[in-house]
């Protein structure tokens, strides 16, 4: 049985028992226009509120088996996840463990490295780096690079950070180079981002091949690149002075008072630390920790509570609770889609695809955000595109590609259940 967390959405105290006490005709009520007296009216609100909560109690127990029912049958161990309504946090839970062998449930504050994810804050600290006058996202990379990287295909082209967080600079990963050499276990340390960088994309490095490039010029082609990510976060490094982790702090973490969150395994808690499991045929089994090199493409750790933080933050165009942690003009800039008719990369329909600065659509265009996706890790962070309605979700364990239709599928119960929780606000709010 799955240890179930307690949730964290309000409910108010259903009262027909109270209603029918009075011995109230119900159907004098329906006639309020012509009978309203402060009394009735009263006894009404309190019925339709009764109503509501009996719907929303039976959906919250829905949402609930949904929920686990589909996490038991795919082997998922552990699950951490927020609805967001209008900017603000109106539901999150957690469900099965953090760690199953010690039966530490996972709940919203669980902490977890989240993938992908980590690339919208790459892209929020490129967005502040402009703000400061340190970068320009369309300025040639190299007048910011202590090495010079080039596409030997087309030499004199250039590259720009708008490139870098739209993966269409030309710049790529290579496979399985990328897979075998980034990833560091047991407590081994990665190399150094820059030395690495340097080795990967000049001539003569260790790392250096022409597969590390397309056979296009910047802007020509989209091709999803961790590496390009690592490099865009290597130049917020060199332009501020301050290491990524270092500067995130400084303009994200600490003004969201995200206290449990960080770049590295050694800035945050672990006791509060998820496990990560991998589902091999029909056995699920631990996954085993680890550090990239590449770490602004992946690297970031929190909890769904703190995550969702920053998402209200970019959803709400810079700002948190009154506090503007990015001006306005930017943090749309970064949101803004940077894909048009007469400028996009071949091959790609915008009206099912399109990018901000690390940060897209998903699910043929019908949602904005990011996902993210690692050994023992699955991450969803999206909202509709009207920035409504926004589901975060953590799943400690990873399945097969065949079995990735799991993950979606308890996302949009969630999303489908977030719909239900906005429209059960509007009753509330026309109620009162």
């Amino acid at each position: 049985m799955i240890d179930m967390k307690k949730t964290l959405l309000f409910m108010a105290i259903p009262m027909l028992g109270i209603v029918f006490s009075c011995g109230i005709n119900t159907k004098n009520i329906k006639n309020t226009k012509q009978t309203a007296t402060p009394y009735n009216t009263q006894m009404q609100s309190a019925l339709l509120k009764s109503k509501t909560d009996q719907v929303l109690i039976k959906n919250n127990s829905s949402i609930d088996s949904i929920i686990e029912s589909r996490m038991n049958s795919a082997g998922i161990v552990g699950i951490g996840a927020a609805i967001i309504i209008n900017k603000k946090v109106v539901w999150e839970k957690g469900y099965g463990y953090a760690d199953r062998e010690k039966e530490i449930p996972f709940t919203p504050f669980t902490i977890m490295n989240i993938a992908s994810i980590s690339k919208t804050f790459t892209g929020f600290c490129i967005m502040k780096a402009v703000e400061q006058g340190k970068v320009s996202l369309d300025e040639d990379i190299n007048n910011y690079l202590p090495f010079k990287v080039t596409n030997p295909n087309f030499p004199k082209e250039k590259i720009t950070l708008r490139h870098l967080a739209t993966h269409t600079s030309g710049l790529v990963d290579r496979y399985p180079f990328y897979m075998d050499s980034t990833y560091f276990y047991d407590g081994k340390k990665p190399e150094d981002l820059g030395y690495f960088l340097k080795n990967y994309y000049v001539k003569g490095g260790k790392y250096y091949s022409k597969d590390n490039f397309v056979n296009a010029k910047p802007g020509k082609i989209r091709d999803y690149s961790n590496i390009a990510a690592g490099l865009a976060g290597y130049i917020v490094e060199i332009r501020t002075g301050k290491k990524l982790n270092v500067y995130s702090k400084q303009f994200i973490f600490n003004p969201l008072k995200m206290k449990n969150s960080g770049w590295f395994l050694s800035e945050v808690d672990m006791d509060k630390y998820s496990k990560s499991y991998q589902k091999k045929g029909e056995v699920v089994v631990p996954a085993k920790l680890f550090e990239g090199t590449t770490y602004p493409d992946g690297g970031v750790r929190t909890s769904v509570n703190q995550l969702s933080r920053f998402f209200i933050t970019l959803l709400n165009d810079g700002e948190y609770n009154g506090k503007r942690l990015l001006k306005k003009e930017l943090a749309e800039e970064m949101l803004r889609f940077q894909y048009t008719e007469t400028n996009k990369p071949d091959s790609i329909d915008i009206k099912k695809m399109n990018s901000g600065i690390f940060w897209a659509t998903k699910l043929g265009g019908t949602r904005i955000g990011h996902n993210g996706s690692d050994a023992g890790v699955r991450t969803f962070m999206l909202s509709d595109l009207n920035r409504k309605i926004g589901v975060i979700i953590f799943f400690n364990t990873s399945l097969a590609e065949k079995d990735e239709n799991v993950f979606f599928g308890i996302y949009e119960e969630l999303y489908k259940y977030g719909k239900f929780l906005e429209t059960k606000k509007l009753l509330i709010d026309k109620e009162n």
